[in-house]
């Protein structure tokens, strides 16, 4: 499969999920009496419109960006029948909160049909019910080479999975690092599977215990299967993933929080402390670029259920990110009409545009500092 497949397939999945977003809120204003002016499939500019018999613009633009929905009266203070203003605080609530839902549900819906087919194990405390969910081991896989050693020198990459080492068996990672010392110095044959297709090659393995005595680094990947149980283990995890998403987020914002704050210090040892916080919180990050250019086509690589699960993850985290109160987002827009209401003050056109333009500025900041991070790990 060629980079820009992967590519062109990781866009595709990007637009769906984005769209199935937009379109949980177009529903609920439907239902809610709010006219819906414009749905639109990716970015513009514009490449074609269709004006559908509901009166509804259906667009689909040429920047691959995900999509958007444009209501009549967008503005908290618009009045007229048919405005997003003039509906009652629940129905604007239940507006800035379906898109969320769909993508919760969308990653309910992957999750249970991976329960059914083996959901990759990646929570030690990861939810299945013992009398119907099974562990499934999935062959040793190399996932990372030390230069000039034995692994690299015979061909062997990162994602290869070892099915025989030295005419043995691989049922773990420790049997193969055992078996890599017992015969250490010697020339055997290992046989592997890449993408699908089983291959063989013989190398001779280290003598000395520096750099390993195969040369890689070695993971194995766990899945776990459920029958009846499906639709309860794929929910809760979905449950479980999402309360996941949220600590991990939180703690993101927090460490980036810290590492600028502290970045400022007199002392050199927090001011280093700061710096690492920094960087580990800037490798926790992917933007598109990052998710498109190098984690989809990771996920292609390791074959449809790991693609699937990344797509529900994804998914996930776009209803974690949507649901924050951060202004220019769906959390952020709902949580700004509360306080209004709850004072019982009028929410004016020309404070909500300043605040969501805030919100707005910050966050194209952040896309652009994401971006030169996923840039520079390509590069």
């Amino acid at each position: 499969m060629s980079i820009l497949f992967e590519i062109i397939i990781g866009l595709l999945i990007l637009v769906i999920l984005v769209v199935a977003h937009e379109w949980g809120h177009a529903r609920a204003a439907m239902k809610s009496g709010v006219v819906v002016e414009e749905f639109g499939i990716g970015m513009p500019p514009i490449g074609w419109r269709k004006k559908l018999k509901n009166g509804i613009l259906l667009t689909v633009n040429w920047l691959p960006l995900g999509g958007y929905v444009k209501l009549q009266g967008e503005h908290d203070s618009a009045s007229k029948k048919g405005d997003y203003g003039a509906a009652s605080f629940w129905q604007k609530t239940k507006i800035l909160l379906a898109g969320v839902t769909v993508n919760w549900i969308v990653a309910a819906v992957l999750l249970t049909i991976l329960s059914l087919t083996g959901m990759p194990k990646v929570l030690s405390n990861q939810f299945s019910i013992a009398g119907d969910s099974h562990n499934i081991s999935q062959p040793v896989e190399i996932v990372g080479l030390t230069k000039d050693h034995a692994a690299q020198q015979a061909g062997l990459l990162a994602g290869d999975k070892i099915i025989r080492f030295a005419g043995n068996e691989v049922p773990d990672t420790d049997s193969l690092i055992q078996l890599s010392k017992k015969y250490k110095g010697q020339k055997i044959e290992v046989i592997y599977s890449r993408k699908g297709v089983e291959q063989k090659v013989k190398l001779t393995l280290g003598s000395s215990a520096d750099g390993g005595y195969f040369g890689a680094s070695l993971g194995q990947r766990e899945l776990i299967r459920s029958t009846w149980s499906a639709p309860i283990v794929g929910v809760a995890t979905t449950a479980q993933f999402t309360w996941a998403t949220l600590e991990g987020t939180v703690n993101l914002f927090a460490s980036l929080f810290n590492g600028f704050i502290y970045q400022f210090s007199p002392d050199s040892d927090v001011r280093k402390e700061a710096s690492t916080e920094l960087n580990s919180a800037s490798e926790s990050v992917a933007g598109p670029i990052g998710i498109i250019g190098t984690i989809f086509p990771q996920a292609q690589e390791a074959g449809l259920t790991q693609l699937v699960f990344l797509t529900a993850i994804i998914s996930l985290s776009l209803a974690v990110m949507n649901v924050l109160p951060i202004p220019a987002l769906d959390g952020g827009r709902w949580t700004l009409m509360t306080i209004y209401k709850i004072r019982k003050k009028k929410l004016t056109k020309a404070h909500e545009e300043k605040v969501q333009m805030i919100g707005f500025y910050i966050l194209m900041g952040l896309v652009v500092l994401v971006t030169i991070v996923d840039v520079s790990r390509l590069i």
